[in-house]
């Protein structure tokens, strides 16, 4: 998938072509349905064809072609979407972009000046890597979880050698004082061990924080006692990042890591969208930096004052071309756009309507203007 930064130049890139935009429901491999995302593009088609108003005859002629160009590209296809979802930006003269996503969107179409890009915001959360790591007190695994599949890209041993630690410091020697005691093999041998398992736990610590950056997600889990080792050596200003689960296993196959870290995941995107939203909710009712609802936010957009605009999973789907509009605005002042899922979004519908933004300064209202 593109990122953030990728997304924003593209729309800049075609913001003022006609472009014919194509989201694609792939999810569900059913035989009974197969071939149905067919039926609905052509539904969707047919639909904003009659949507549409041609008053320009080459508008309407830029239409069929930027039409054909997709149904071409789509012909190879089997009975079923590659991905969970699709997405193509085309125009009379060719297509623009084309993916196959890992993440499920709504089915959309539109011709319009630039392309809709909404939809697509909602899967950017997929992008974000997920770094995983399982570990005990002699053994380090890390994963990768990113787009919905996940990689192992460390499996590290403490060193278990002892050489020869035979119980010497119990053997009598002649020796000028009395009462004395050396170390055991087996206290040796504690120290050894656990001098390899901090060093061991040092390069996950280290590799986990290289991997996951300023801005990715930490899963910790694996042995209680090693996990205790661990999480103090994480950097702080990480904590919000980091998820803490003593009881997935180091033992846990690919699958189970996929599935564990897809779960921590979300529940770390949730509590991000939680306090992004917190944050906007205080500035909002203080009447500082932030804004809730249609029309404050839209005020906000068109001030040029938007940090970053959040709406609802809700909104986007109910209201696509007034999303787009909002999306528009704020990518033309470089401003971040997310999408909340889950209870995030919930909250949301119901304290903003759906939308809401963190702001650069605060626009002055009519009211607030002095006399």
């Amino acid at each position: 998938m593109l990122t953030r930064d990728q997304l924003a130049d593209l729309y800049r890139e075609l913001q003022q072509e006609k472009v014919l935009t194509v989201y694609l429901d792939g999810v569900g491999k059913d035989p009974a349905r197969r071939r149905v995302w067919r039926r609905r593009l052509a539904q969707e088609l047919e639909k904003e064809e009659h949507r549409l108003t041609f008053e320009d005859p080459e508008d309407k002629e830029a239409f069929e072609a930027a039409r054909e160009r997709v149904l071409k590209e789509v012909d190879g296809f089997q009975s079923f979407l590659p991905g969970k979802g699709f997405v193509t930006f085309a125009t009379a003269d060719g297509i623009r972009y084309l993916e196959n996503l890992p993440v499920q969107v709504p089915n959309l179409v539109r011709w319009d000046t630039g392309p809709r890009v909404s939809p697509y915001i909602r899967g950017l959360k997929q992008l974000r890597p997920m770094v995983a790591a399982l570990v005990d007190a002699r053994r380090g695994r890390v994963f990768v979880y990113k787009e919905g599949e996940v990689k192992e890209v460390l499996d590290l041993r403490s060193d278990t050698f002892m050489g020869d630690l035979s119980d010497v410091a119990s053997r009598k020697h002649s020796s000028t004082h009395t009462g004395s005691r050396g170390q055991t093999a087996t206290d040796a041998a504690q120290r050894y061990l656990e001098a390899g398992t901090e060093k061991l736990l040092k390069e996950v610590k280290e590799l986990v924080c290289e991997l996951a950056g300023d801005d990715s997600s930490v899963l910790l889990g694996g042995d209680q006692e090693a996990l205790a080792i661990l999480s103090p050596m994480m950097p702080q200003s990480m904590e919000r990042r980091i998820l803490e689960n003593s009881s997935l296993r180091l033992e846990m196959s690919l699958p189970e890591v996929k599935a564990a870290a897809g779960e921590a995941a979300s529940t770390l995107a949730k509590r991000r969208q939680e306090a992004l939203l917190n944050q906007i909710m205080e500035q909002a009712y203080a009447r500082k930096n932030g804004s809730l609802g249609g029309k404050d936010t839209v005020r906000a957009l068109d001030a040029g004052a938007v940090d970053i605009l959040i709406l609802s999973r809700p909104f986007v789907e109910v209201n696509p071309d007034y999303a787009d509009s909002c999306v528009t605005k704020a990518f033309e002042q470089g401003a971040e756009v997310r999408v909340f899922g889950g209870a995030p979004s919930d909250r949301l519908d119901e304290v903003g309507g759906g939308i809401g933004a963190r702001l650069r300064f605060r626009p002055e209202l009519p009211e607030e203007v002095p006399a």
